[in-house]
């Protein structure tokens, strides 16, 4: 049996712009809720996952961090230990898609941690864009440790060519392993005018067995790349809508800013040899 703290995360994202027009787009996904330390286990345990090479499902340490293939436990631990957050490193969890059939595009992953058994201390979200670049933004959990836990950072990274690099994201959170079955990962970005687009993934908890993987991957066949068609045909439909593409802003490969009530502090960590 893979380890109890990893699991699958069945729902709906649901993405909503507000200006400088509106468009709404759904689709149905399941995510994978990984225990960064019991990834192998899961490997060995479930048919049709793997790590690191092909498979129906896999999960690929290369998509994650600088990029470079350092294992993920590693990247994530190395990140908390250069923001001085060492101690909650001690139990990381990522939410994030798999790749299906060799593919996948990660709009947002998600990594909790923790000290152990307590709630996640730490919350880190790595915005990935489709021209290659990687933001990850490390926020303290500082007030809210209820069921839904709210945190704030400015916007550092070109994602959308309708949106400005600048902006600020809020987040609610309601974390893996709460009293609830179910994970949401809700983010609204605003600008100067206010909230620009609003996005959602509500999942229900469903176990990561080979059972579990076979029947998540028969109800959404093609689901990473709906999320790459998705938000390319998001676009056109934006553009045919009049809304103005905005110049890209360049950012590095991979950097991480870490969000504290003393200001940010953003790191371009060199790449593994």
């Amino acid at each position: 049996m893979s380890g109890a703290a990893s699991c699958l995360y069945v729902g709906k994202v649901v993405h909503q712009r507000v200006i400088p027009r509106r468009h709404r787009l759904s689709y149905n996904v399941f995510s994978m809720c990984l225990d960064v330390d019991e990834i192998d286990n899961v490997v060995r345990d479930v048919a049709g996952f793997s790590r690191n090479r092909f498979n129906w499902a896999s999960f690929h340490d290369r998509d994650h961090g600088a990029g470079d293939g350092t294992s993920v436990s590693e990247h994530i631990r190395g990140v908390l230990e250069a923001a001085g957050l060492a101690r909650f490193g001690e139990r990381v969890q990522i939410l994030c898609y798999p790749r299906v059939l060799g593919y996948v595009f990660n709009p947002l992953s998600v990594y909790f941690c923790a000290a152990e058994h307590e709630p996640p201390g730490v919350i880190v979200y790595e915005v990935n864009n489709t021209f290659g670049e990687r933001k990850s933004y490390v926020i303290p959990v500082e007030n809210d440790r209820g069921t839904v836990v709210r945190q704030s950072c400015a916007k550092e990274m070109y994602v959308s060519p309708f949106t400005k690099a600048e902006g600020r994201y809020t987040f609610s959170i309601r974390p893996p392993g709460g009293a609830g079955d179910d994970v949401l990962v809700a983010i609204t970005l605003r600008d100067e005018h206010g909230a620009v687009l609003n996005a959602r993934f509500q999942g229900q908890r469903a176990p990561l067995t080979s059972q579990g993987l076979l029947l998540a991957l028969l109800g959404h066949p093609v689901m990473t790349l709906k999320v790459m068609g998705g938000i390319h045909l998001e676009a056109a439909r934006l553009w045919m809508k009049g809304v103005p593409l905005v110049p890209r802003h360049v950012s590095p490969n991979y950097s991480f800013t870490v969000v504290g009530s003393g200001g940010a502090e953003t790191m371009v960590p060199k790449l593994h040899a």
